[in-house]
């Protein structure tokens, strides 16, 4: 209870909307941080995507996953990544091997870290081929567009639906090109698990979105006045409840990502960027987009 009169004691003569190109801004950069790592090292690509080989070790002595990167490219083995799953368990993402490659491996590692036993063994193909990113892509464009009509309906106005689609998109980018950066330096890899978690912050961004958008309408109903006061009291009425709904979800974001183990841990935190930019774009994208549109709007017919 202290936290939600704090917060709304801080928020109460909050002018939001006048620091609306600061969160253009802080948007622009992040997603411009996102387009130079999909541009320099593009997405990371699991298996799931790719195919390849999944070898799982025990070793008795601890290596240097990049030493044994290095060792067992020298033998022309591509390394996707390596993970330390456990005590003394590493978990290789590798190109598709033969038994030949396979000994090489065992081999490398032996001599790096004593005594090795093979757990796991996988060659596995792609298990979303082309035909299903197609197919995905296209659902994911006719749920852009029902979304949009369905928003424009319901609030008749385009603008509002425009707004929540290009916030929608914002989350999107954020989530791709963090995921990037993540690919590159700490071995992240997009799979059918990440696929699903940008499928369902998709859903939360929108839903929080439309909250904020319901509290303009009804206050539109109520009181009138122009967008721009309407905005800065929706986000101030909405603060509390979305603060608290998001809170409640990343705390146990946070718990799978240190503790759900290498199954879940790039789901949980995909999911986790999600939520935060979800509850950042809905009163500081898409309620910022909404009343800049409607101002241009107004310019452009008084000139």
């Amino acid at each position: 209870m202290d936290f939600e009169i704090w917060i709304l004691d801080f928020t109460k003569h909050m002018n939001w909307m006048k620091y609306r190109l600061i969160y253009f801004l802080v948007s622009g950069i992040v997603i411009s941080a996102g387009f130079f790592g999909l541009i320099k090292w593009g997405l990371p690509l699991g298996v799931d995507f790719r195919g390849g080989a999944l070898l799982e070790y025990k070793i008795d002595k601890e290596i240097s996953t990049e030493e044994a990167t290095q060792k067992i490219e020298e033998i022309g083995v591509e390394v996707t990544g390596i993970q330390r799953i456990g005590d003394g368990a590493y978990l290789f993402r590798l190109e598709s091997i033969d038994n030949i490659k396979r000994d090489n491996i065992k081999n490398v590692l032996g001599e790096m870290g004593g005594n090795v036993e093979e757990t796991r063994f996988e060659n596995v193909g792609p298990s979303i081929g082309p035909e299903l990113i197609k197919k995905t892509v296209y659902a994911l464009a006719i749920a852009a567009i029902a979304i949009l009509l369905w928003i424009t309906i319901q609030f008749k106005n385009i603008k509002f639906g425009v707004s929540a689609v290009l916030a929608m998109l914002h989350d999107s980018l954020v989530l791709l090109g963090i995921y990037s950066l993540l690919g590159h330096f700490f071995g992240a890899e997009v799979d059918f698990l990440f696929v699903t978690a940008m499928l369902t912050i998709l859903s939360f961004s929108v839903h929080d979105t439309i909250v904020v958008y319901d509290r303009i309408r009804e206050s539109q109903k109520k009181f009138g006045g122009n967008l721009y006061d309407l905005a800065n009291k929706a986000v101030t009425e909405t603060m509390v409840r979305s603060l608290n709904n998001s809170f409640t979800i990343i705390f146990m974001l946070v718990a799978l990502v240190l503790l759900g183990g290498t199954t879940v841990k790039w789901f949980a935190v995909a999911l986790l960027i999600g939520t935060i930019s979800g509850t950042y774009s809905s009163p500081f994208v898409a309620v910022p987009l909404l009343v800049t549109w409607d101002e241009l709007q107004k310019r452009v017919k008084k000139s």
